[in-house]
């Protein structure tokens, strides 16, 4: 075991070969590791982070839809993609909760610093991964809907809307969809519950970081699916003010998964 310090001088930060044990967790920890998650937050606001870290998705997104490219069948696909996304988004929001928790500089100059550290090889490597997800989850979600509107062009938000909730073909799109969009997020949940918050840890490699994020879902199933509830319910009520919402409720989300995570592992020199 050694100190990692590539980021001009110590970081705390451990490089551990090793595998962490799981502990058994219940309901109240989950509950207990979305407050810690909030004290976080209120102690150091994130929301402009937040914004500098979405920009390029939201410049994309509101590029194609200045070009009047046909991104309307899409807008609930790419919502749900936030939460396939965001474990690898939220690394800086863990490093900020591992400083303040260990009474360290929390200051963004010094969190920033997470992403010149070389941790963030394996975080790019799990980052890949689910990014591979995040693109598999739009091409089904297009080719549902392929499939019950032969790739009709929508230009109306309400009209579509209209079709998807009052046609047989619009619920059977919302059955099928949601149910791949279930089997999706279930992976990501048990893949990376833990795995990127544990590598900013203790950089054990992606494997074992995911190994042991399935390890913590098959120990705990009943506290991993309230955790995965939380995320769904808090992320919905984040994008239905136009997004806009997200900028608090997902480096909250980012906050207590750091805190789910300390709860959910041990090792044995902590």
């Amino acid at each position: 075991m050694q100190i990692d310090s590539t980021l001009n001088g110590s970081q705390d930060r451990v490089k551990d070969n090793g595998f962490p044990e799981v502990r058994k967790m219940n309901v109240r920890d989950v509950t207990d590791a979305l407050r810690l998650g909030i004290a976080d937050f209120k102690a150091k606001p994130s929301q402009l982070v937040f914004v500098y870290l979405f920009y390029p998705f939201i410049a994309f997104f509101a590029a194609r839809v200045a070009f009047g490219m046909d991104v309307i069948p899409l807008l609930f696909p790419l919502s749900g993609g936030i939460a396939l996304v965001g474990p690898a988004v939220a690394v800086v929001f863990y490093e900020v909760s591992r400083r303040r928790e260990r009474g360290m500089d929390t200051s963004w100059r010094h969190a920033l610093r997470i992403l010149k550290s070389a941790v963030m090889l394996s975080v790019a490597a799990l980052s890949l991964m689910l990014l591979a997800i995040f693109v598999v989850w739009l091409f089904i979600a297009s080719s549902i809907y392929g499939v019950y509107f032969g790739g009709e062009e929508q230009t109306s938000i309400v009209e579509f809307t209209k079709q998807v909730f009052v046609t047989a073909e619009g619920w059977s799109l919302i059955f099928v969809g949601c149910s791949a969009g279930f089997a999706l997020a279930l992976i990501v949940l048990v893949t990376s519950a833990v795995s990127f918050p544990l590598l900013i840890d203790r950089d054990i490699g992606p494997v074992a970081a995911v190994s042991a994020s399935i390890r913590v879902a098959w120990k705990n199933p009943i506290p991993v699916a309230a955790w995965g509830l939380i995320v769904a319910v808090v992320l919905f009520l984040g994008t239905i003010l136009a997004f806009i919402g997200l900028a608090i409720s997902f480096p909250i989300l980012g906050h207590a998964t750091w805190h789910f995570y300390r709860k959910s592992i041990v090792w044995q020199d902590s």
